[in-house]
């Protein structure tokens, strides 16, 4: 049974995983991306491939960097020098459950204006749809050009 959406579905990305995190093998249907999968070393595994935390960590800023190009687009600002640093944590909860949380680290050299940055990052985060699923869901911090946001 296949997710229902409530438009028209522009994409679809598939991708077929065996062994899961510990010792598994990924590849997208189109043969673009082929990761191995490991447990990271601060988490008892030894390494040596990624795991679903640092593609999360990828996606999440590759996606929030379009979000903010097309916000900026429309305002007819230039923002082709922005920089994103991710980080995407992973927590134990109470009841033996795991929670994400992520900070994404905005950096917009060509806005100067901290207001202006600040109001590109907060209408990115409305737009973007890893923003969209994740909101409510998960906390995510947010900084442009180093200030802290409030949450949006």
């Amino acid at each position: 049974m296949e997710a229902r959406t409530s438009g028209k579905v522009i994409y679809t990305a598939e991708a077929h995983v065996t062994g899961g995190r510990q010792d598994g093998h990924g590849r997208t249907a189109d043969g673009a991306l082929e990761v191995e999968l490991r447990m990271p070393p601060e988490m008892g595994g030894e390494g040596g491939g990624t795991n679903p935390e640092e593609l999360f960590a990828v996606g999440y800023a590759a996606c929030f960097e379009s979000a903010l190009g097309a916000v900026a687009r429309r305002q007819k600002l230039q923002v082709d020098d922005v920089e994103i640093d991710s980080k995407v944590m992973l927590a134990p909860t109470e009841d033996r459950a795991f929670n994400l949380a992520v900070n994404l680290d905005v950096r917009l050299p060509s806005i100067e204006d901290e207001a202006q940055a600040a109001e590109l990052v907060h209408a990115a985060h409305q737009v973007c749809p890893y923003s969209n699923a994740t909101r409510g869901n998960i906390e995510v911090k947010l900084t442009a050009n180093g200030s802290p946001l409030d949450e949006a």
